[in-house]
């Protein structure tokens, strides 16, 4: 059976996020293989930021065990809102650099990115174990690094083949819709745990 944290962190990185629009639209303007170090630049970047957020929420859980509940109450309502207000949306208006990130860029603005952030703890709230702290933050990290790296992937190719349909007002709201239900339905997901 496959561990309920890999379905989430793949459902929480692969819907539409800063990581997602800027990788998309790096594909699409600059090719696959010029992105290629903001794509290891963000998987590299997501893996070490969630490893953080679940060393100390993990530190957290263990000293107040009462508090898993409130904090995936918190990240659903969190992933909810995200997934209302991605659905309400017009349009992906990415406006692109001269050049793609570099791999320093891309992993620096993972500290600034609150929806790895915020899908990070989620993670480390709802699908923690009884690992020591440090062998689960290196779980966690692993998780997202490795699966970030394949939707980084996926992403820049399918910006360089398909950005053109995320254009049209109906390729968007199509879009959209389907990744604001896949948003949503990786809320519930932080129960399952």
């Amino acid at each position: 059976m496959v561990d309920p944290l890999y379905l989430f962190v793949f459902a929480g990185l692969f819907t539409p996020g800063p990581n997602v629009i800027l990788l998309t639209a790096s594909g699409a303007r600059f090719g696959f293989r010029p992105t290629l170090p903001h794509v290891l630049g963000v998987a590299f970047g997501v893996g070490v930021t969630s490893a953080l957020t679940a060393l100390g929420v993990g530190a957290l859980l263990l000293a107040v065990p009462g508090l898993k509940l409130t904090l995936q109450i918190l990240a659903v309502a969190w992933i909810l809102w995200m997934a209302w207000k991605l659905f309400r949306s017009e349009g992906a208006a990415a406006e692109g650099k001269d050049r793609p990130f570099t791999f320093v860029e891309a992993v620096l603005f993972q500290w600034v990115n609150p929806k790895i952030w915020i899908v990070a703890l989620a993670a480390a709230s709802g699908y923690a174990s009884d690992l020591p702290a440090h062998l689960e933050a290196l779980r966690i990290g692993s998780a997202f690094s490795g699966i970030n790296l394949f939707v980084c992937l996926f992403w820049t190719f399918a910006g360089t083949l398909l950005a053109y349909l995320l254009r049209t007002p109906l390729a968007w709201r199509i879009f959209t819709t389907v990744m604001a239900t896949a948003l949503a339905a990786s809320g519930v997901m932080v129960f399952l745990a």
